[in-house]
């Protein structure tokens, strides 16, 4: 990542962290309230896990702050993202909801919603009368176009971390993600 990348990844986590008032890290200072506490042998398992937690909010704020001006939320950004990235742009709500790893019901309300804007379409499944498929639309394909433009290049080009870095997290949340009985990652294709 170049320089000005970090400068700008720095800045958008800085514009949604708040102003620093505290003048301490909290998360630091609970770690070292586990260890006064007798909790030594946990204490670097909670820093993370709240280390993770904080990140997830800053992100996630990060992320909507981008994509607030395409009326997305990152829900739906991943609905069409996922569409438009199939052979024929749709997909059976089922597997939606596996593939984004979220409830039916939170599929049914994100479709509802794209389906009310125009940006996808539901329809039969042509071979299994129970499946009801989603369908990005020419509209749905080229939002999810620009929006993800958008968070590439002021989000995901721009985390202050290099190559190696990046890599690193992502290794370790996978074990994580793993240890919790999520798939691996062996990168089988979306229209299996």
């Amino acid at each position: 990542m170049s320089p000005s990348g970090r400068a700008r990844a720095a800045g958008t986590v800085g514009r949604v962290a708040g102003d620093g008032s505290l003048g301490f890290d909290p998360i630091a200072e609970a770690r070292r309230q586990w260890v006064a506490h007798g909790w030594a042998d946990a204490a670097a398992g909670m820093e993370v896990v709240t280390s993770v937690m904080r990140v997830q909010q800053l992100m996630l704020a990060a992320v909507d702050e981008v994509l607030e001006p395409f009326g997305l939320t990152f829900a739906r950004f991943e609905l069409l993202a996922l569409l438009s990235f199939t052979k024929e742009g749709g997909l059976p709500l089922g597997k939606i909801g596996a593939r984004l790893q979220v409830h039916p019901t939170s599929v049914t309300n994100a479709v509802d919603r794209l389906e009310r804007e125009g940006l996808v379409r539901r329809s039969a499944h042509p071979t299994d009368r129970r499946a009801i498929l989603a369908t990005i639309t020419p509209e749905g394909r080229e939002l999810a176009g620009r929006a993800g433009d958008a968070l590439n290049r002021q989000i995901f080009e721009a985390l202050p971390l290099d190559d190696v870095e990046l890599d690193g997290v992502t290794g370790s949340l996978r074990r994580l993600r793993s240890a919790a009985g999520d798939p691996d990652a062996s990168g089988r294709a979306l229209d299996r």
